[in-house]
């Protein structure tokens, strides 16, 4: 769960940094050139598959140890009391599934338009993602929506960028507090910027 996650993590800045480039002002040629590396290097196309798996695993295994902890306490406390876990913590199942809910509907707007399983909107081809991106963006209610999603990725990237140092036995009060701090930052400002791409196209494109 902890390594699959951390793979992720790292996954998402690539994915920050290509996505970023819609932002440029070259009508795309930029983002169209990373996103032709990654859909026809050999390498990435290895790797696409360990990414797969890795949301696979980790999103199993979430499931299976959430499923563990209901069984264990069948029946919930008369009186509520002090909790030991955090917020982010306590509902990392629900940002979870709501961060599910959106990796469904991204890839049948991308990913899956690319294997051919889905069909490109109106009359683009299946690699001109620029343009489905334009398409997607232009949509108010989307991109407000997309807005929002990144907001509980950024809860769920909170604590899983602690847990997944915790649960590798990482834990030291010398570096600990460093790992919550880099925690923090990180679980803001990657959300922060990929919500910084619709709200380019709204306001200023």
């Amino acid at each position: 769960m902890a390594l699959a996650g951390l793979f992720l993590i790292s996954f998402l800045l690539v994915h920050l940094g290509i996505n970023l480039l819609l932002l440029s002002n070259d009508e795309g040629a930029a983002f169209m050139v990373a996103v032709g590396f990654m859909t026809t290097n050999p390498l990435v196309k290895i790797m696409e598959i360990f990414l797969m798996g890795g949301f696979a695993v980790h999103i199993l295994i979430g499931l299976i140890i959430q499923i563990q902890n209901w069984m264990a306490r069948p029946v919930r406390y008369k009186v509520e009391g002090y909790s030991h876990l955090s917020f982010f913590s306590k509902y990392m199942i629900h940002t979870g599934a709501i961060i599910f809910i959106f990796l469904v509907i991204h890839f049948s707007n991308f990913y899956f338009v690319k294997l051919g399983w889905v069909s490109p909107p109106g009359n683009l081809g299946k690699e001109d993602f620029y343009q489905m991106a334009i398409m997607l963006f232009a949509d108010k209610f989307y991109a407000i929506l997309y807005v929002v999603l990144m907001v509980f990725l950024g809860f769920h990237l909170h604590h899983a960028f602690q847990s997944a140092f915790q649960t590798l036995g990482l834990n030291h009060t010398k570096y600990t507090p460093f790992i919550k701090v880099v925690s923090t930052i990180y679980s803001i400002v990657v959300p922060l910027g990929f919500a910084s791409i619709p709200l380019f196209f709204i306001f200023v494109k």
